[in-house]
């Protein structure tokens, strides 16, 4: 048994901050009330985060009172970052961090299957050969047997290949047939070991003017054929409508630029009935589905009590309808229905507490700890009404025994205490369970069948309260967390992590050598135990050198160090890997090599990851000529870096700095990706660019969405862009003017130069543009025709004007040798 220690702790000092405990006042406690009554589901289904439809999600929940879950197949990884340079893996973690915020506005439950977006698919077909299907279906078969819903929603058609994204069609496909495969004992039936078959009643297909091309053509279409719900309704108690929640929840996707302005007002969606049966003229989806206490055997005594505790609430006082929780809350736990057991349990569990103006918490001294040291915890514990209630015992998870505590909690007079814990030595370092295997063909690789589905690890360290409530023992878990004062913010909470006891990381994802001279490397070691001795190596791949071999450190303080190398490349074109190892003293028989990263901002909670760090290392036959280049960043990327580790001097420029005076210093100025999409000073500097142009500069446009371009011009000449993109990123690419001196100079570009390029070639290539356009490369998709938009060059004046869909921005990260010398070639221009 571990020796803890408990301290007499100071009074808290409360403010309001984002990411609090959740706090429900009277109105909220209401709602959740009437939730208890209420025995339905509904599961939404689609293929990425901001694919759901939030305005349904908060209807089903906050006006039909149902269980409402959201299963997205995929987190997101293969989308684009409006509010950072994070991608991939990070940027899927982002997204599903933005998916469990929407979900805290309308409440609905939020679930993913293990499906990698792995960028752009114009055809299911192609999505599901580069996903497992069938293990992408049992997930779908998985989520459906556990979370039982009454009805599913496709967000998109099964019926729409070739028409829309093929991750979307696929979400659709995959759902219509797990719906008839969880009823189905022998589908899947290793499941069963973990859950029941279940058959869900219906499902519909959630329509609506994008499907039908805008908004006139879907005014004329003959919907008869849907079932049409007012989902506009204004709840008093709150003090908004439907429309309004959705829009705040919508605006959660801020990494994709959806914020959204709420309406009032009636809001009709529309919902086709694709399997099941539902009755003419009904007025609710449930219509024909027992969603009453009694479908449930034993329930009907449970309904008539919290049908008692909904007509007798007072807001001023929820507490007395504590001794009727209680009493319902009894019953419950003694259904022999499993689901409804559970699920109803946790429902009044928290209305309880709710009631009681509890609230309960555990706060670290330090956002991080390292397994097998010691961890303070201050702990505060509140009874906000008169009922008496007592705290029994705190049990910490994992594996630390109970705390004996016996403390009465007499009305808003706080229990306060210390303890000093060790981790377990066996404790896991916080990192997203899908993360932690290294995915394989479009999936990613979870071995605990248990984790599939949800949206993120569970806490690594858990607090379980055992409270006595008029005669009723009841535990709550929360999970242990860290909270500070910022000046600006107020209160933060931030999410506690275990980390090991030294981070290693580099600078850069990549270091590109254009020549043979050696470069400097800098390692940073971050400790997060103190003091910290050990040695930090480099483990270099055949024919890379580095000097010195090793370097000692002693470090007495929580500070990062910084260590310095110097690599040398081989002679020959090279890509490898290099990753560091520390040895700490006392301890040589375990080589620590992983990177802590944090990813903060503000409307997510602080995510961490403890992976592998590595260091790709090029070494690229490449020639440069120009010093100097001027970067205007756009929606996040970096290119920038990229460039640098080219040799090239990189100015970041924001659109107050242009004008052609100014920019004549520049070898090239580069346009961030969608900087006409977020820039909206571009459009009044426009002609200050192409005067720079024109005066002998050379301006290179990354790519823009067809919609939502900030200036009617970013071009001198004719210039449209579209939603034409190649996605197979191994597409043979052809030049269509082989003497064009960007494919020749100062570097010989051939077709090895796009092998190894990730994701997809490019994307929002150009169908239109004038006489002047000259386009250099021409591609396509299986069975398509050839794209000629992907890159165009025009002579405007003395200078050169480009504009390039390449997908620059996802190969410089990856160091991808024939997209650093192909950018090369466009700044020499």
């Amino acid at each position: 048994m571990r020796k803890l220690f408990l301290l007499l702790f100071l009074p808290l000092v409360w403010n309001i901050q984002a990411q609090q405990p959740d706090k429900p006042g009277a109105p909220e406690i209401f709602q959740q009330i009437q939730q208890l009554n209420f025995l339905g589901s509904v599961l939404y289904v689609a293929a990425h985060p901001d694919d759901e439809n939030t305005n349904l999600i908060s209807y089903f929940t906050s006006d039909q009172k149902a269980r409402t879950g959201y299963l997205s197949l995929t987190r997101g990884d293969g989308g684009q970052n409006l509010i950072g340079p994070e991608l991939r893996e990070q940027l899927g973690l982002i997204r599903t961090q933005e998916l469990l915020a929407a979900r805290r506005i309308d409440k609905g439950e939020q679930f993913f299957s293990r499906a990698n977006d792995f960028g752009f698919s114009k055809h299911p077909r192609e999505t599901l050969q580069l996903w497992n299907k069938e293990q992408v279906l049992g997930d779908v078969v998985w989520i459906i047997r556990q979370f039982q819903p009454d009805i599913i929603i496709n967000r998109f058609h099964h019926e729409s290949h070739g028409d829309t994204h093929g991750h979307h069609t696929s979400s659709a496909i995959l759902s219509l047939e797990a719906f008839d495969l969880a009823g189905d004992p022998q589908a899947y039936p290793d499941q069963l070991a973990e859950v029941e078959v279940w058959q869900p009643t219906k499902a519909f297909f959630n329509t609506s003017t994008w499907f039908y091309g805008g908004q006139e053509a879907f005014d004329k279409a003959d919907k008869s054929k849907y079932v049409q719900l007012d989902t506009g309704t204004f709840f008093p108690l709150l003090g908004l409508s439907n429309p309004e929640i959705a829009a705040l929840s919508r605006s959660q996707h801020q990494s994709q630029g959806f914020g959204a302005t709420g309406t009032r007002g009636s809001r009709i969606e529309y919902l086709e009935l694709v399997k099941g049966v539902h009755p003419a003229n009904a007025t609710s989806l449930f219509e024909g589905i027992n969603t009453t206490w009694s479908r449930v055997e034993g329930g009907q005594a449970i309904g008539k009590i919290l049908s008692e505790v909904e007509a007798e609430f007072d807001f001023q006082n929820p507490s007395g309808s504590l001794p009727k929780l209680l009493e319902a809350y009894n019953l419950i736990t003694k259904l022999e229905d499993d689901h409804w057991r559970d699920q109803k349990t946790k429902e009044i569990k928290e209305v309880i507490a709710a009631s009681a103006g509890l609230f309960y918490e555990a706060i670290t001294s330090a956002p991080t700890g390292v397994p097998g040291d010691p961890v303070n915890l201050s702990f505060e514990v509140i009874n906000r009404s008169p009922v008496p209630i007592t705290l029994r015992s705190i049990k910490i998870h994992p594996s630390i025994e109970a705390v004996e505590v016996n403390q009465e909690l007499p009305y808003n007079h706080p229990w306060q205490e210390r303890l000093s814990i060790e981790l377990p030595e066996s404790l896991p370092y916080t990192t997203p369970y899908w993360l932690e295997e290294p995915a394989q063909n479009g999936m990613y690789q979870v071995s605990d069948q248990n984790l599939i589905g949800l949206p993120e690890t569970p806490p690594e360290l858990q607090i379980d309260y055992t409270l006595e409530i008029l005669g009723y023992q009841l535990t709550y878990t929360r999970p242990v967390t860290h909270k500070r004062n910022d000046p600006v913010k107020g209160e933060t909470y931030i999410p506690f992590a275990v980390v090991p006891p030294v981070s290693v990381n580099f600078k850069d994802d990549v270091m590109v050598f254009s020549a043979d001279a050696p470069r400097k490397l800098t390692v940073r070691v971050t400790p997060y135990q103190n003091p910290l001795k050990g040695k930090v190596r480099l483990v270099t791949p055949a024919g890379w050198r580095v000097a010195p071999a090793v370097q000692t450190f002693d470090m007495t303080q929580m500070s990062p160090k910084d260590f310095v190398f110097t690599i040398w490349p081989p002679e020959g074109q090279s890509q490898e890997v290099l990753k560091p190892e520390i040895e700490l003293e006392g301890d040589p028989s375990t080589i620590y090599g992983s990177q802590t990263l944090q990813i903060d901002y503000d409307h997510i909670p602080r995510q961490t990851l403890v992976l592998p760090a590595q260091l790709k290392v090029v070494k690229l036959k490449i020639e440069t000529r120009a010093k100097r280049v001027g970067y205007i960043h756009g929606a996040g990327d970096v290119v920038p870096e990229g460039l640098r580790q080219m040799g090239y001097q990189v100015d970041l420029l924001s659109p107050a700095d242009i004008n052609a005076s100014s920019l004549s210093q520049y070898d090239a100025v580069v346009l961030g990706i969608r900087a006409y999409n977020v820039l909206p000073q571009l459009g009044t500097k426009q002609q200050e660019l192409l005067r720079y142009v024109e005066q002998g500069g050379n301006l290179i446009v990354q790519y823009n969405t067809s919609g939502g371009l900030l200036t009617d011009q970013i071009a001198p000449y004719p210039l449209r862009l579209s939603r034409n993109r190649v996605t197979d990123e191994t597409a043979e690419v052809r030049f269509e003017d082989p003497s064009h001196k960007v494919l020749n100079v100062p570097n010989k570009i051939s077709g090895r130069d796009f092998e190894n390029w990730v994701q997809e070639r490019g994307l929002y290539f150009a169908d239109r543009w004038g006489k002047e356009f000259t386009p250099v490369l021409s591609m396509n998709d299986p069975q398509e025709p050839a794209q000629l938009g992907s890159l165009l060059i025009a002579s405007y004046g003395k200078g050169y004007y480009v504009y390039t869909g390449l997908s620059f921005f996802r190969q410089f990260p990856q160091g991808v040798p024939g997209a650093f010398r192909l950018f090369a070639n466009l700044i020499e221009l």
